[in-house]
């Protein structure tokens, strides 16, 4: 034999195919916040093109309304959507518009089977409305054809803001835009924002969706230029790409920002959305001004609303605070040593924490064990050691931090804030105090009114977080479950179902306890918020309870009038004749009477009293009690029935000394 082998060829590819591949050696990669953002976009509430456009105008109107607080200037804010076209877009873009060669290649591509189906249907329902017709039977109305848009077919907006705040330093504009996870409002206070993203994630989305730049303007006080930038986001290494950045004259001497982008977007399907947005924020912030467009190429499709300034009283801007101890972990603390500038452990606890003076700081580091003392050198603890400085922090008793640091929108603001958007018939108020939750301080608001225009019957929910509307997820949040669920309605003469019932609740703190990713609401199973929630909802519905009351017994006054006039002639006829009869059997001397009667039967017969004078003294008798009883509901209530006038508060200049003295219901302003 020879040494060949056996195997067939086909057996021997067989036995080829079956040797095990080796596996591909796993790189490990890095992803930068930017690129992780712009994967998980649905987090920051890009969800979808028309999501992101509402939560584009959302984070440019707060960026705006912070920048003119921290100026202590009343906000004057300007927002614009305009909708751009494809030839537009196109044109913006450089690219030139193409015709279709190839029908049968896009998705909107009606085949003629289809189309010969669809015209069948129409054919039918054409054909079932003339029987109608003829029958007498009422009959639909015809809809157009609904157009089938391709998946490519986007819309596109540019949406600009504009705003009267400090402005940005020149030199830190592009990282400011262009780099994520870097800012300003970074710490522990009171702040609108959710993610610290603000206009950034609005670029990440513009170059996702359109590719083009972002644009700023700003000016600062004191700067005769304004500085111009174009840039967009290297998504990849999480850094500015600049296009353009120079100064240039400022010639109207004009300070403030000025943001716009291109973006994807969807403004049919979050119309709606974005001006209930606008008009909350109106209705939280009344010292501010804003003015909101929409601009389409069909004129009857453009919007123009103005929310005027109500007030010029502004809340005080939010303090940055320390981190109380009962709130920190293992990590935060690890931070705070690498950051501070304190060299021992005594001083560590001091000015690093709140509620924690001196003695306390001695007491708790004898508590830690013999291997700390007062001198120790707070870099050089070991990890062991932070455990059980956390463990200690942990378990010890601190008093509660106080609500200095945060800033609530004020009785006066919201009250005021609801009147100007909503023009209820009656309107309460209630501002609690500083409460506790895991450490971190809150401050619950609530407003509740009766009556209004643009205002559904049943409750109407209005939820702010940090004096920030949330429109999301109302259902599970702790404001909605209170009022439909633990508020008892009809006790406080309020009906549930027919009257208009407006709820407000306002909660600010240094941490907002969100729930889910896109942090749109607060949950129902923290016992302190919704105990909190609950009692200043009570609080507003037993001073409108009062008020209700009254006013019914207003309306029953009211109502007896009527009825006493009503019979006022039948009164008047029934003594008049009783007076006649008794006139005749006294001339007649079959009875006697008094003086005062004897006086009285003269004047009847002597006609000095006729029917005609009975009914008007009664109707007078009648009026003065009415008039009576109005004067003193208005005093006890405070209603005036004079005409009113709406006065709007003019700005004073700035050099002018002030103090202002708050009420609920007014603000008293001495000039010094």
């Amino acid at each position: 034999m020879d040494g060949t082998s056996d195997e067939s060829p086909i057996e021997a590819k067989k036995t080829k195919s079956k040797t095990p591949r080796k596996p591909k050696e796993s790189l490990l990669k890095q992803k930068s916040p930017a690129e992780f953002f712009a994967e998980n976009k649905n987090i920051a509430g890009f969800d979808n093109p028309g999501k992101s456009l509402y939560t584009t105008v959302r984070e440019l109107v707060e960026n705006s309304l912070d920048s003119a607080e921290s100026v202590s200037e009343l906000p004057v804010v300007e927002i614009t959507i305009e909708e751009i076209g494809k030839s537009k877009f196109n044109s913006m873009i450089g690219l030139v518009d193409r015709e279709r060669v190839d029908a049968a290649l896009y998705d909107d591509y009606e085949t003629e089977k289809a189309r010969k189906k669809r015209l069948a249907k129409e054919a039918r329902a054409q054909e079932m409305q003339a029987k109608n017709a003829a029958l007498g039977k009422k009959v639909k109305e015809t809809h157009a054809p609904k157009v089938v848009k391709g998946r490519g077919e986007a819309s596109f907006y540019r949406v600009t803001c504009k705003d009267n705040g400090k402005g940005m330093p020149h030199d830190d504009i592009p990282n400011m835009f262009g780099r994520v996870l870097s800012g300003t409002k970074y710490g522990l206070k009171q702040t609108r924002g959710k993610f610290g993203l603000g206009a950034k994630m609005a670029l990440i989305w513009s170059k996702m969706s359109t590719g083009l730049p972002i644009e700023i303007s700003s000016s600062m006080r004191n700067q005769n230029y304004i500085s111009f930038c174009r840039l967009d986001i290297d998504i990849h290494r999480n850094i500015p790409h600049v296009h353009l950045h120079e100064k240039q004259e400022n010639k109207e001497h004009w300070r403030g920002a000025e943001i716009q982008v291109v973006i994807e977007g969807n403004w049919t399907t979050y119309r709606s959305k974005i001006l209930h947005y606008m008009r909350q924020m109106a209705v939280i912030t009344p010292y501010a001004q804003f003015l909101f467009k929409f601009v389409s190429d069909a004129p009857d499709k453009n919007v123009s609303v103005r929310f005027a300034r109500r007030t010029d009283v502004m809340p005080p801007i939010p303090m940055e605070t320390k981190h109380h101890p009962s709130s920190v972990d293992l990590l935060l603390i690890k931070r705070l040593i690498a950051e501070t500038s304190k060299q021992n452990l005594l001083q560590f606890l001091q000015h690093e924490f709140v509620n924690i003076n001196k003695s306390y700081a001695e007491r708790l580091i004898g508590e830690m064990g013999p291997d700390f003392s007062a001198k120790t050198p707070v870099k050089s603890l070991t990890s062991q050691q932070l455990v059980r400085i956390h463990q200690l922090l942990r378990q010890a008793k601190f008093d509660d931090p106080s609500g200095h640091c945060l800033s609530p929108a004020g009785e006066y603001n919201l009250r005021l804030g609801i009147i100007k958007e909503l023009h209820p018939d009656m309107v309460a108020t209630y501002s609690g105090s500083a409460q506790v939750f895991e450490g971190h301080p809150f401050i619950v608001e609530a407003g509740v009114s009766v009556g209004g225009k643009n205002v559904k019957q049943g409750l109407n929910i209005f939820r702010f977080a940090n004096r920030i509307p949330l429109l999301f997820e109302q259902g599970a949040d702790v404001v909605t479950r209170t009022a439909h669920k633990r508020i008892t309605w009809s006790s406080y003469k309020i009906n549930q179902i027919q009257d208009k019932i407006g709820v407000f609740v306002s909660i600010v703190s240094t941490k907002i306890p969100f729930k889910g990713t896109g942090k749109e609401y607060i949950g129902d199973d923290i016992t302190e918020i919704a105990s909190a929630v609950k009692y200043a909802i009570q609080q507003c519905c037993v001073q409108l309870k009062s008020k209700i009351v009254k006013k019914m017994q207003a309306r029953e006054q009211q109502e007896r009038k009527r009825n006493l006039s009503k019979y006022i002639p039948d009164a008047s006829g029934a003594v008049y004749n009783v007076l006649k009869q008794m006139t005749e059997l006294h001339a007649a001397k079959k009875i006697r009477y008094g003086d005062d009667d004897v006086e009285l039967l003269r004047k009847v017969s002597e006609n000095l009293i006729t029917k005609e004078t009975l009914c008007e003294k009664l109707a007078k008798h009648v009026e003065q009690v009415d008039y009576e009883m109005a004067l003193e509901y208005a005093t006890q209530s405070g209603v005036s029935e004079e005409p009113r006038e709406t006065i709007y508060i003019q700005s004073l200049d700035a050099e002018n000394k002030i103090i202002d003295l708050q009420t609920p219901f007014f603000v008293f302003r001495v000039f010094q």
